[in-house]
């Protein structure tokens, strides 16, 4: 470990030297002391660690002093300096582990409706109320992109996009199967149903970070579906967007203008496709670890919420909450938590291996 930390030391007094050197230069400076800024709590971290070594180093050959009050000092010095060192390894190889690119952005969240018809729909605008109460938790801001309702209260889809500091760091737990088991209210004879709705979470990313050829692109305008009367819309302002290489398509009409529409497509297909892309990218990096972590796979069922018995259980970690209405309010941090404690202990495995 201390030969990675020397070469980080190494690392943060070359950008010191750099940002001298820059001149006018701002996007660089900029892109620089960024990256020193990131270090800069390691290295704090790492110096205290090496001068924590070298006292420890210095109390040992004091043991073997002829003097008895040196010896005692040392001995209480070691005592004292031994736990300090393993606390500050621990730390360290915490801040080691390589955190995900993603985490600080904000968010596109799709959920659609699975089997179970109607219900399947009703319990997708369930999980829409949610993600919503979560948000307002956290101070995050949402906003609907796109929906397609089915009149009774229900969601085919619906895609909303969040704002908020980390909300990619803890939403992104959330993508796969979530699956429900309760009495519709349409059920005359009181009959358990099992319906699902899938969640997809997506991290917001910058025109740089995807480009999209124009070439690459089928653009459809449509007039939106209105309530009818002064609300109804003259004239086209839809678009449906189709991504030509991978049949991507995706279609907005929310906004009242053909160019809000259109931004906002563009934005959930770049979203998509760097998904796809990093997904390529885990799987060609874990290939290996895949089947010890089966239980992260997106197309599995990652929970179930269960109304007969109050209970909700993410399967993912084996845990259960019996406090349903709380988890429908947004109350998922229990879930979140321990999910990302053990994604971090599997990243920490990965750094100290």
């Amino acid at each position: 470990m201390l030969e990675k930390l020397s070469g980080i030391e190494q690392r943060y007094e070359e950008l010191n030297r750099l940002l001298i050197e820059v001149g006018d230069d701002y996007q660089r400076a900029a892109e620089l002391n960024k990256e020193r800024v990131d270090l800069e709590p390691l290295v704090e971290k790492s110096r205290e660690y090496r001068q924590a070594l070298a006292h420890l180093d210095e109390a040992r050959e004091l043991q073997n002093s002829d003097d008895t009050d040196m010896r005692l000092l040392a001995e209480t010095e070691i005592s004292d300096l031994e736990p300090k060192i393993s606390a500050l390894e621990r730390e360290i190889k915490g801040m080691l582990v390589p955190k995900d690119p993603r985490d600080e952005r904000d968010v596109i969240v799709e959920i659609r409706a699975g089997t179970g018809g109607d219900e399947a729909a009703l319990f997708a605008a369930d999980l829409y109320r949610l993600y919503n109460r979560y948000a307002e938790r956290r101070n995050w801001s949402v906003e609907v992109l796109s929906a397609s309702d089915i009149g009774i209260g229900g969601y085919k889809e619906i895609i909303f996009g969040v704002k908020g500091k980390g909300a990619y760091s803890r939403l992104k737990y959330e993508s796969g199967v979530h699956r429900v088991q309760r009495v519709p209210t349409t059920e005359s004879q009181g009959r358990i149903h099992t319906s699902t709705a899938t969640v997809a979470v997506l991290a917001e990313v910058d025109d740089v970070e995807i480009d999209i050829p124009e070439s690459d692109l089928r653009v459809d305008v449509f007039r939106s579906a209105g309530a009818g009367g002064q609300n109804v819309q003259k004239n086209s302002t839809a678009i449906r967007i189709t991504h030509l290489p991978t049949g991507m398509v995706v279609a907005c009409q929310d906004e009242r203008s053909q160019l809000q529409n259109r931004l906002r497509a563009l934005s959930i297909l770049r979203a998509r496709l760097y998904e796809i892309k990093a997904e390529k990218q885990r799987n060609e990096i874990e290939e290996d670890r895949r089947s010890q972590i089966g239980g992260a796979e997106r197309s599995e069922k990652i929970r179930t919420y269960n109304y007969p018995q109050s209970r909700v259980t993410d399967h993912r970690i084996n845990v259960s909450s019996y406090n349903l209405p709380a988890i429908m309010d947004g109350e998922i941090d229990q879930f979140i938590d321990e999910l990302s404690t053990r994604e971090e202990t599997e990243r920490l495995a990965a750094v100290e291996a």
